[in-house]
């Protein structure tokens, strides 16, 4: 990392250290336990308990210290336990942890629905309403949009992760493990290809892949009756899919045009994580709402809908909130983890990440033909992992380089409609040696893990 970057302090010495086999026998008499009490359908992806996570350490239960290249999916920004976080959930839970905002109203609330007018793109009036997870930001953007509209067709896109309430898990395009068996789902609902430059026709634009999918909307819904649009700008769950550039301007320019809202959901993409704050403002695309969770608030549960105040006010006294909206010791955490983001310049970080990552995993591409493609911005990269030589998917490969690294300490998280994308999600706080560590160690597993060491053949382009 830079020295002209303010440095971070750690209270967990920031080394890969191991003690014991993984899991070692705490966790697994932890994961008995769960088994017994905790719902199957709740599957951790790692087998090993929490007990210390800060800075890019996450410590279990057993003593060993491994490296947390996903940072409970994009969530701890600055940290697992940022200092100055800690002591505004503190601070706050010592007055008082609840009075529901629409009872009884309280500043946090209002400072954090001010720090999302100043920090998201535009220099339009907003508002926000403040809810508890990503998954609820995404409901009440959507009930917005069709009430300040009128109209009730809302399109999502293929590869597309929104969440698993019902309406969600309609918006939402993989059934596995998401939606199967769990409908029938919202009604009007209509999905459109989106742009995956490794898996779409060679050459196609984003002004194209936009086309293509806007020519579906006006045949088949007709724009007229369109609510809303909803893109991630960067695809998580999907497989840290980067459209074309080109693909989400001709898409916010069509709904401005149509009448229709734009959604971008910043749900992981937000708060620094590829590098501006947004990562719609790769392309200075300045959405009609924004949907916001994980990052704003250190890992506290609190989400935002941020938005033009002409939509968000047309919604009637009481048609948004919830008993929990917008906790007081989440808004508190809130404020601290904005502050924290901008003493240490969190976006600029992101930026060094990829600086410091990326090379290096285009290196490894050209070098191993399991590699398909290395996509991404900032602190949110990928690899997509394939058959040697092809772009068929390998998602056995891809869950075993996952689990091979978990044994030598490092927390790799996996994703993608086809399994077999390698994502990584770091904390934005992490130090240069660590960060360096994990990614030496994910080197090793794929050379281990390509067949033979196969080297790819110099006509086998990669997408990066």
């Amino acid at each position: 990392m830079s020295d002209r970057l303010p440095a971070v302090a750690y209270r967990v010495p920031q080394v890969r250290a191991l003690r014991t086999a993984l899991p070692g026998p705490r966790s697994v008499a932890l994961n008995a336990r769960r088994m017994a009490a905790v719902a199957a359908g709740v599957g951790p992806s790692v087998p090993i308990f929490a007990a210390d996570v800060d800075g890019g350490i996450l410590v279990d239960v057993d003593g060993n210290s491994l490296i947390d290249l996903g940072s409970g999916i994009a969530v701890t920004g600055v940290g697992g336990s940022n200092a100055a976080v800690a002591q505004a959930i503190a601070e706050q839970a010592n007055r008082f942890t609840h009075t529901c905002f629409m009872v009884t109203p309280y500043e946090g609330y209002v400072r954090v629905a001010e720090e999302l007018a100043a920090l998201t793109p535009g220099t339009h009036e907003k508002r926000s309403v403040l809810v508890n997870s990503g998954a609820e930001a995404v409901e009440n953007a959507i009930k917005v949009a069709r009430l300040a509209t009128g109209r009730a067709a809302v399109v999502a896109f293929d590869h597309a992760y929104h969440g698993r309430t019902n309406l969600t898990m309609a918006l939402t395009a993989k059934a596995m493990p998401y939606k199967a068996h769990f409908g029938p789902f919202a009604p009007e609902i209509y999905r459109m290809p989106m742009s995956y430059p490794f898996r779409d026709e060679p050459g196609i634009t984003g002004a194209q892949a936009a086309r293509r999918a806007i020519i579906q909307i006006e045949k088949q819904i007709g724009a007229g009756s369109v609510a809303a649009l909803i893109v991630e700008p960067i695809q998580g769950e999907g497989g840290f899919i980067v459209p074309a550039p080109g693909f989400l301007p001709a898409l916010a320019d069509w709904a401005t045009s149509n009448g229709a809202v734009f959604i971008a959901d910043e749900v992981q993409t937000g708060f620094a994580r590829t590098g501006t704050w947004f990562a719609c403002e790769a392309e200075g695309v300045v959405p009609d709402i924004l949907t916001l969770a994980k990052g704003i608030a250190g890992g506290m549960p609190l989400a935002a809908v941020t938005g033009r105040a002409e939509l968000l006010d047309a919604v009637h006294a009481g048609g948004l909130g919830g008993t929990y909206s917008g906790n007081p010791v989440a808004c508190a955490a809130a404020v601290a983890t904005l502050r924290t983001m901008r003493e240490l310049d969190l976006p600029a970080r992101a930026r060094m990440i990829e600086a410091t990552v990326l090379p290096r995993l285009r290196a490894l591409a050209h070098e191993l033909d399991v590699i398909g493609d290395v996509r991404g911005r900032g602190a949110m990269l990928a690899l997509e992992i394939v058959a040697p030589g092809t772009t068929e998917p390998a998602p056995d490969l891809t869950k075993a380089i996952a689990a091979e690294a978990l044994t030598q300490g490092v927390v790799l998280l996996t994703c993608g409609t086809y399994g077999n994308v390698i994502r990584l999600l770091p904390p934005l706080v992490i130090g240069p040696e660590l960060l360096d560590d994990g990614i030496s160690v994910l080197e090793q597993i794929l050379r281990q893990r390509s067949p033979g060491g196969s080297l790819r053949r110099r006509s086998d382009p990669v997408s990066v």
